[in-house]
Protein backbone atom coordinates (compact mmCIF):
# COMPACT_ATOMS: atom_id res chain seq x y z
CA UNK A 1 0.00 0.00 0.00
CA UNK A 2 1.40 3.39 -0.95
CA UNK A 3 1.63 6.35 1.44
CA UNK A 4 -1.32 8.15 -0.16
CA UNK A 5 -3.58 5.14 0.21
CA UNK A 6 -2.56 4.75 3.84
CA UNK A 7 -3.29 8.43 4.51
CA UNK A 8 -6.69 8.27 2.81
CA UNK A 9 -7.70 5.17 4.76
CA UNK A 10 -6.58 6.66 8.04
CA UNK A 11 -8.24 10.00 7.26
CA UNK A 12 -11.58 8.21 6.93
CA UNK A 13 -11.06 6.47 10.26
CA UNK A 14 -9.97 9.69 11.93
CA UNK A 15 -13.11 11.42 10.72
CA UNK A 16 -15.28 8.65 12.14
CA UNK A 17 -13.60 9.11 15.52
CA UNK A 18 -13.62 12.90 15.43
CA UNK A 19 -17.19 13.11 14.19
CA UNK A 20 -18.37 11.83 17.56
CA UNK A 21 -17.05 15.05 19.08
CA UNK A 22 -16.31 17.74 16.50
CA UNK A 23 -17.78 16.78 13.12
CA UNK A 24 -18.01 20.33 11.79
CA UNK A 25 -14.47 21.28 12.80
CA UNK A 26 -13.01 18.09 11.34
CA UNK A 27 -14.73 18.38 7.96
CA UNK A 28 -12.56 21.20 6.64
CA UNK A 29 -9.28 19.62 7.77
CA UNK A 30 -10.08 16.21 6.35
CA UNK A 31 -11.26 17.74 3.08
CA UNK A 32 -7.78 19.22 2.76
CA UNK A 33 -6.26 15.80 3.45
CA UNK A 34 -8.18 14.39 0.49
CA UNK A 35 -7.11 17.13 -1.89
CA UNK A 36 -5.04 15.56 -4.72
CA UNK A 37 -2.91 18.70 -5.08
CA UNK A 38 -1.40 18.30 -1.62
CA UNK A 39 1.88 16.45 -1.25
CA UNK A 40 1.78 13.26 0.84
CA UNK A 41 3.67 14.84 3.76
CA UNK A 42 1.27 17.78 3.78
CA UNK A 43 -1.67 15.37 3.85
CA UNK A 44 -0.18 13.55 6.84
CA UNK A 45 0.53 16.83 8.66
CA UNK A 46 -3.04 18.05 8.08
CA UNK A 47 -4.44 14.74 9.26
CA UNK A 48 -2.37 14.97 12.44
CA UNK A 49 -3.55 18.55 12.92
CA UNK A 50 -7.18 17.39 12.75
CA UNK A 51 -6.51 14.94 15.57
CA UNK A 52 -4.65 17.49 17.69
CA UNK A 53 -7.56 19.94 17.34
CA UNK A 54 -9.98 17.72 19.25
CA UNK A 55 -10.83 19.43 22.56
CA UNK A 56 -9.43 17.80 25.69
CA UNK A 57 -12.11 16.10 27.76
CA UNK A 58 -14.07 15.01 24.67
CA UNK A 59 -12.91 11.41 25.10
CA UNK A 60 -12.90 9.02 28.05
CA UNK A 61 -9.32 9.44 29.23
CA UNK A 62 -6.94 6.71 30.30
CA UNK A 63 -5.06 7.16 33.57
CA UNK A 64 -2.35 4.61 32.71
CA UNK A 65 -0.90 2.65 29.79
CA UNK A 66 0.45 -0.87 30.21
CA UNK A 67 2.61 -2.53 27.55
CA UNK A 68 3.22 -6.27 27.71
CA UNK A 69 6.12 -6.95 25.37
CA UNK A 70 5.74 -10.73 25.29
CA UNK A 71 2.25 -10.51 23.81
CA UNK A 72 2.87 -7.30 21.79
CA UNK A 73 -0.09 -5.59 23.45
CA UNK A 74 -0.73 -2.11 24.87
CA UNK A 75 -3.61 -1.57 27.27
CA UNK A 76 -5.23 1.80 27.94
CA UNK A 77 -6.40 1.64 31.55
CA UNK A 78 -8.70 3.67 33.76
CA UNK A 79 -9.09 2.93 37.47
CA UNK A 80 -7.66 -0.55 36.94
CA UNK A 81 -10.05 -1.36 34.10
CA UNK A 82 -9.01 -1.94 30.47
CA UNK A 83 -10.57 0.65 28.18
CA UNK A 84 -8.84 -0.39 24.95
CA UNK A 85 -6.30 -2.95 23.75
CA UNK A 86 -3.84 -2.30 20.90
CA UNK A 87 -1.29 -4.40 19.01
CA UNK A 88 2.24 -3.00 19.13
CA UNK A 89 5.57 -3.43 17.37
CA UNK A 90 8.80 -3.20 19.36
CA UNK A 91 12.50 -2.68 18.72
CA UNK A 92 14.39 -4.91 16.32
CA UNK A 93 15.78 -6.79 19.35
CA UNK A 94 12.62 -6.97 21.44
CA UNK A 95 13.77 -9.31 24.23
CA UNK A 96 15.27 -7.81 27.36
CA UNK A 97 15.49 -4.34 28.83
CA UNK A 98 17.20 -1.52 26.97
CA UNK A 99 20.67 -1.02 28.44
CA UNK A 100 22.58 1.18 26.03
CA UNK A 101 22.34 3.45 23.05
CA UNK A 102 21.94 1.58 19.78
CA UNK A 103 20.96 -1.83 21.21
CA UNK A 104 17.56 -1.72 19.39
CA UNK A 105 15.75 -2.84 22.55
CA UNK A 106 12.53 -1.46 24.00
CA UNK A 107 12.84 -0.42 27.66
CA UNK A 108 11.11 -2.18 30.54
CA UNK A 109 10.01 -0.33 33.65
CA UNK A 110 7.86 2.53 34.93
CA UNK A 111 7.83 5.73 32.88
CA UNK A 112 5.59 8.62 31.83
CA UNK A 113 4.52 10.21 28.56
CA UNK A 114 6.37 13.52 28.73
CA UNK A 115 6.04 15.19 25.31
CA UNK A 116 3.70 15.13 22.33
CA UNK A 117 4.88 15.79 18.78
CA UNK A 118 2.31 15.97 15.95
CA UNK A 119 5.03 16.78 13.38
CA UNK A 120 7.56 13.99 13.86
CA UNK A 121 8.82 11.59 11.18
CA UNK A 122 6.09 9.20 12.33
CA UNK A 123 2.34 9.67 12.50
CA UNK A 124 1.96 11.42 15.87
CA UNK A 125 4.50 10.62 18.56
CA UNK A 126 4.69 10.81 22.33
CA UNK A 127 8.00 10.68 24.14
CA UNK A 128 8.48 8.18 26.97
CA UNK A 129 10.58 9.27 29.95
CA UNK A 130 13.39 6.77 29.34
CA UNK A 131 16.02 6.84 30.77
CA UNK A 132 14.80 7.17 34.35
CA UNK A 133 17.11 7.33 37.36
CA UNK A 134 17.42 3.54 37.53
CA UNK A 135 18.35 3.35 33.85
CA UNK A 136 20.94 6.11 34.23
CA UNK A 137 22.55 4.39 37.20
CA UNK A 138 22.65 1.06 35.39
CA UNK A 139 24.25 2.58 32.29
CA UNK A 140 26.82 4.33 34.46
CA UNK A 141 27.76 1.02 36.08
CA UNK A 142 28.22 -0.50 32.62
CA UNK A 143 30.18 2.49 31.39
CA UNK A 144 27.81 3.06 28.45
CA UNK A 145 25.39 5.73 27.24
CA UNK A 146 21.77 4.75 28.02
CA UNK A 147 20.29 6.15 24.80
CA UNK A 148 17.01 8.01 24.66
CA UNK A 149 14.29 9.42 22.41
CA UNK A 150 12.08 6.40 23.06
CA UNK A 151 8.67 7.19 21.63
CA UNK A 152 5.18 5.79 21.27
CA UNK A 153 4.21 6.49 17.66
CA UNK A 154 2.40 5.41 14.50
CA UNK A 155 3.84 4.34 11.16
CA UNK A 156 6.44 6.37 9.27
CA UNK A 157 4.98 9.33 7.40
CA UNK A 158 6.99 8.14 4.40
CA UNK A 159 6.76 4.33 4.53
CA UNK A 160 9.69 2.38 3.08
CA UNK A 161 8.13 -1.04 3.66
CA UNK A 162 4.77 -2.61 2.91
CA UNK A 163 1.78 -2.27 5.20
CA UNK A 164 2.04 -6.00 5.97
CA UNK A 165 5.59 -5.49 7.26
CA UNK A 166 4.57 -2.72 9.67
CA UNK A 167 1.61 -4.82 10.84
CA UNK A 168 3.56 -8.00 11.55
CA UNK A 169 7.22 -7.22 12.32
CA UNK A 170 9.14 -5.63 15.18
CA UNK A 171 10.66 -2.77 13.21
CA UNK A 172 11.58 0.19 15.46
CA UNK A 173 14.93 1.27 16.91
CA UNK A 174 13.51 0.65 20.39
CA UNK A 175 10.29 2.64 20.29
CA UNK A 176 6.75 1.31 20.65
CA UNK A 177 4.77 1.55 17.42
CA UNK A 178 1.08 1.09 16.67
CA UNK A 179 -1.02 1.52 13.55
CA UNK A 180 -1.95 5.08 12.64
CA UNK A 181 -5.61 4.49 13.45
CA UNK A 182 -4.70 3.14 16.89
CA UNK A 183 -2.36 6.09 17.43
CA UNK A 184 -5.33 8.41 16.92
CA UNK A 185 -7.15 6.75 19.81
CA UNK A 186 -4.11 6.67 22.09
CA UNK A 187 -3.33 10.34 21.36
CA UNK A 188 -6.89 11.36 22.27
CA UNK A 189 -6.99 9.23 25.43
CA UNK A 190 -3.64 10.07 27.04
CA UNK A 191 -2.53 13.50 28.26
CA UNK A 192 1.02 14.47 29.16
CA UNK A 193 2.29 12.79 32.36
CA UNK A 194 0.21 9.66 31.80
CA UNK A 195 2.12 6.76 33.41
CA UNK A 196 3.24 3.95 31.10
CA UNK A 197 4.34 0.59 32.54
CA UNK A 198 6.39 -1.54 30.11
CA UNK A 199 6.49 -5.20 31.15
CA UNK A 200 8.55 -8.09 29.71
Amino acid sequence: MQCGAINRAVSQLVFMKLSIFTRAAALAALAIVGAPALAEEAQTETLAAAVVAVPSGSVLMADKLVVRKSTRRLYAMREGRILREFKVALGLRPSGHKEREGDFRTPEGSYKLIRRNPRSDFFLSMEISYPNSTDLAHAQRLGVRPGGAIMLHGWPNTPRKTADYYKSADWTDGCIAVSNSDMVEIWLMTPIETPIEILP
